[in-house]
C-alpha cells in the first residue's frame, strides 16, 4: 500500500514536472518570438531611416546638379546676348586683289 502510495505520488510529481517543462518551453517560445518582433521592428525602422537619408542626399544633389546647369545656362545666355550681332570675319591682301571672308552672327 505504501509502495502503491508513493508510486502515485512519483507519478503525479512527473506529470507536474512534465507540465511545467513544457510551460517553460512555451514561455521561452514566446519570449524568443517577442524578441524576434521586437528584433525585426527596429531593423525596418533603421532601413527607414536610410532610405529617407539617402533619398535627402540624391534630392540634395540633384538640386544642385540643377541649380549649376541654371547657373551655366544665365552665363551662357548671357554671352550669347553679348555677342549676338557682331561681325567676325578675316581679311587677306594677296598681291592685287583682296580676298575678303566675313561671317555675320545673329544668334
Amino acid at each position: 500500500m505504501v509502495r502503491r502510495t508513493l508510486l502515485h505520488a512519483a507519478l503525479r510529481a512527473w506529470v507536474i514536472q512534465c507540465w511545467w517543462r513544457s510551460m517553460q518551453a512555451k514561455m521561452l517560445e514566446q519570449r524568443r518570438r517577442l524578441a524576434l518582433k521586437l528584433y525585426t521592428c527596429q531593423e525596418w525602422a533603421v532601413v527607414k531611416v536610410q532610405a529617407q537619408v539617402r533619398m535627402w542626399q540624391a534630392r540634395r544633389r540633384f538640386l544642385q546638379a540643377r541649380q549649376a546647369a541654371c547657373i551655366i545656362q544665365s552665363h551662357w545666355r548671357w554671352h550669347a546676348s553679348q555677342t549676338r550681332g557682331l561681325i567676325r570675319g578675316r581679311y587677306e591682301v594677296r598681291a592685287s586683289r583682296l580676298e575678303l571672308d566675313i561671317e555675320i552672327l545673329m544668334t
